[in-house]
């Protein structure tokens, strides 16, 4: 058994040949590129246990080689995957089920009949890999890259594999966002912890492919450091699941989704305080808002204009064609691992970074409805939206963390504003504006909200 790290980059044909010949490739290309013909069938059984379990199946055949390969529930993370694998060299193209035994078969799927299992699609596509090695500091990275071209077939049914790999061999993992970011700096790398599989799957059962991510675990006793870095990932890696499935079928709620889990991105990124200095947060604050002011107004104006919601997926390829939604996954992703708004902050910001959620977070809640002063809205409801940034953030926390406070009424008061937020972004007329005054008012009268303005 071995743990795979890596991470899948979607690419277009015409990326891939300039990856093929990218100078910082060349450079550190210990092997020369290889070329080889994978031929690869899934199995499953007809009720998809395995995709249920997390687990993938498959037979490949390298040249002459047969491999039979078992992948079990990993964790994957913005695009950077880990997962246990296990292979074994089998004489003949056939399954073996024998080999599906002992540590390496999920316990969740311990009464499971191997012999329902049946070839369920393949993945049959030109894999061109090659050492990628360097010196960083004074460790020695090693990652295999490989170009993946090809299809994914279901019955009469394909989509396109195009795709970079990269798979760390030695060294740490920042090293794989490392090269990544520098070759997205110039080329649309989307990074996609979407596997092969789930491509297969997603072609057999178009519902099979889960946006949701599992939520982050958080406590009273959570650090606010640890409690904002899991709240990141998962807004990062929910979003890059958003794109994807976006880019692929071009719902127009994924779109709305995606442009939210933004929002609630930059809410948060803005809301430490001296726990995450502004000199920290600034590069990611500026791509934020980068791609926010092109996309919020575009999803705004889609509520109530066909033509802009059909319009939307076309655009959004053109995004997705662009180095800028690759570069900023990618930086994101470094920026979090490194933890990078914990460097040079003073002693009150590292004191505040280690308070525990349960007590710093209605302090904040606290702060921001003060400054609110929802009473002046009441009576100046077209000055609404201007407090937009602040709501946010008092809605990004309550989003997430609202049950770390113990006070009643949290649920509804989340409700309330998140219709407040909703009337700040209509355009103003008589009905809106009054429509805001009630509204403050009923978020104003709410008794959580009440118990906020005296912490």
């Amino acid at each position: 058994m071995q743990k795979e790290t890596e991470i899948k980059l979607r690419v277009s044909r015409e990326t891939l040949a300039a990856l093929r010949e990218h100078p910082l490739l060349k450079k550190r290309n210990k092997s020369g590129w290889e070329r080889r013909e994978l031929m690869n069938q899934y199995f499953d059984t007809p009720e998809r246990d395995l995709a249920r379990a997390k687990v993938a199946l498959r037979l490949r055949k390298d040249g002459d080689d047969v491999i039979q390969t078992l992948k079990t529930r990993g964790q994957s993370v913005a695009g950077l995957s880990e997962r246990n694998e296990y292979d074994w060299n089998l004489p003949k193209a056939k399954l073996d089920v024998k080999k599906l035994d002992g540590e390496c078969w999920p316990e969740a799927l311990a009464d499971l009949d191997k012999k329902t299992l049946k070839p369920i699609f393949t993945t049959d596509f030109v894999r061109e890999r090659a050492e990628i090695a360097w010196g960083r500091g004074k460790a020695k990275v090693v990652i295999e890259a490989a170009l993946d071209l090809g299809h994914v077939v279901v019955g009469k049914q394909k989509e396109e594999i195009c795709e970079l790999e990269l798979e760390l061999r030695e060294g740490e993992p920042s090293a794989l966002l490392e090269l990544a970011a520098e070759l997205a700096a110039t080329l649309a790398l989307m990074p996609c912890d979407i596997s092969k599989a789930e491509r297969g799957y997603r072609l057999y059962d178009a519902n099979s492919y889960s946006l949701s991510l599992p939520a982050p675990q958080l406590t009273a006793e959570t650090p606010l450091d640890d409690a904002f870095a899991a709240l990141c990932w998962h807004l990062l890696g929910s979003s890059q699941r958003l794109a994807e499935q976006y880019r692929f079928n071009g719902h127009w709620r994924l779109l709305q989704d995606w442009v939210e889990n933004l929002a609630e991105l930059r809410a948060l990124v803005s809301s430490l305080g001296q726990a995450a200095p502004r000199q920290s947060t600034h590069d990611l604050r500026a791509s934020l808002d980068a791609l926010l002011e092109d996309w919020r107004p575009l999803v705004q104006a889609g509520v109530d204009d066909e033509d802009v919601r059909k319009a939307a997926p076309e655009q959004f390829l053109e995004e997705l064609e662009d180095p800028r939604w690759g570069l900023f996954s990618l930086n994101t992703s470094r920026w979090l691992l490194a933890r990078t708004w914990t460097a040079d902050r003073n002693t009150r910001g590292n004191r505040q970074g280690a308070a525990q959620l349960g007590s710093w977070l209605p302090r904040l809640l606290g702060e921001e409805a003060t400054s609110l002063q929802l009473q002046r809205y009441q009576q100046q409801p077209e000055d609404l939206a201007e407090q937009l940034p602040r709501i946010e953030r008092i809605q990004a926390w309550l989003h997430h963390a609202r049950n770390v406070l113990d006070i009643p009424e949290m649920d509804r008061l989340y409700g309330e504003l998140n219709k407040l937020a909703q009337l700040a972004n209509e355009p103003i007329t008589d009905e809106a504006l009054d429509a805001r005054k009630q509204q403050a008012i009923a978020v104003y009268q709410n008794r959580a909200w009440k118990m906020l303005l005296r912490m």
